[in-house]
């Protein structure tokens, strides 16, 4: 039965992933209800979604774009960078603070989300986010993703809408940047003893899956219906962590 819920949940999460992100607030709990370490668990639910992540990727490949005042090479190479340093940053410290500030900063993603696409007027001239406030963030995203890396789907999802992608394009792009910026984690995180290799392999086998489906979906699901369900996700993703963490 733990095996097969395991494989559940990394069909469910790679679907979430795909779509809106947060797929490792389905792992996670999954991962330390079988026995794990929440820093275990952390970092093996990490290496589980990465193959989901690449599958998912490449199957929305077609979407993926850079943002108005940053190319996506340069999206890229921020992501690599800043998700080895998030991995080393783990390693070094306890991930109890980031626990703690999760659900704010769910909250807060999902609220400028929300302003971004539904409440905020666009000016008679359009001006994207300046490069060097687009690389911050882009940046800032991937040390936070590389760390722990709940709930980036949502910051990246409102970090590109704000710099002027579509929602489809902004969905695909993050989701190859996800995978980035975990890619550089897990060829870290590989070396550690606190990977659970058959865990990883049961919730990858279901992300997989879920990625494919999930990526079908994001062409098919209504801009608005999409938009909307990312906030009320998002706010329902807030209010289980600050249940867990009551």
């Amino acid at each position: 039965m733990t095996w097969l819920l395991l494989l559940a949940a990394g069909l469910w999460a790679g679907v979430q992933n795909a779509l809106a992100g947060g797929g490792s607030f389905v792992t996670l709990p999954v991962l330390i209800l079988s026995g794990i370490d929440a820093r275990a668990a952390n970092i093996t639910s990490t290496i589980a979604l990465f193959p989901g992540q690449v599958t998912t990727g490449l199957a929305g490949r077609k979407l993926v774009s850079g943002a108005e005042s940053l190319s996506f090479r340069a999206l890229f190479v921020l992501s690599l960078i800043g998700g080895v340093i998030g991995a080393l940053l783990l390693l070094a410290t306890p991930a109890g603070f980031f626990a703690r500030l999760l659900p704010w900063l769910v909250l807060a993603a999902t609220a400028v989300f929300a302003w971004g696409s539904f409440l905020r007027r666009a000016p008679a001239t359009h001006k994207a986010m300046s490069p060097a406030a687009a690389g911050t963030a882009q940046f800032l995203i991937a040390v936070y993703g590389g760390y722990f890396g709940g709930g980036i789907g949502f910051l990246m999802l409102a970090a590109l809408t704000i710099a002027g992608q579509p929602v489809r394009t902004a969905g695909a792009t993050k989701n190859v940047l996800a995978g980035v910026m975990n890619g550089a984690a897990v060829v870290i995180f590989a070396f550690s003893r606190d990977v659970h290799w058959l865990a990883a392999a049961f919730l990858g086998a279901g992300a997989i899956v879920g990625g494919l489906i999930g990526a079908w979906l994001l062409r098919r699901v209504n801009e608005t219906a999409l938009r909307a369900g990312v906030v009320v996700l998002g706010l329902a993703l807030f209010a289980g962590l600050l249940w867990r963490g009551a």
